[in-house]
């Protein structure tokens, strides 16, 4: 296996701002799934009142479920398409 040549360049501009971004968003998701996880009762509540409070909360992190599920794919296929 050949080894990789490790750059001592510093890091362009352009690096950084991909850096930084790619940081936010993963922030913003993950602020969103908190927030959504931290509702989840009330949503609970709100949307699934007609059954009893187990069940109504299961279904509520059900909805999270697709999601979570998609998101990692989503970010497999765009990275290799990248390439």
């Amino acid at each position: 296996m050949a080894n990789a040549a490790v750059s001592s360049a510093p890091m362009t501009a352009e690096e950084k701002k991909v850096i930084f971004a790619s940081s936010l968003g993963t922030v913003f998701e993950w602020y969103d799934f908190y927030l959504y996880l931290s509702l989840a009762p009330v949503i609970a509540k709100q949307f699934f009142s007609a059954l009893d409070p187990l069940s109504a909360f299961i279904f509520t992190l059900l909805v999270l479920r697709p999601a979570s599920s998609c998101d990692p794919s989503a970010r497999w296929c765009s990275a290799g398409s990248a390439t």
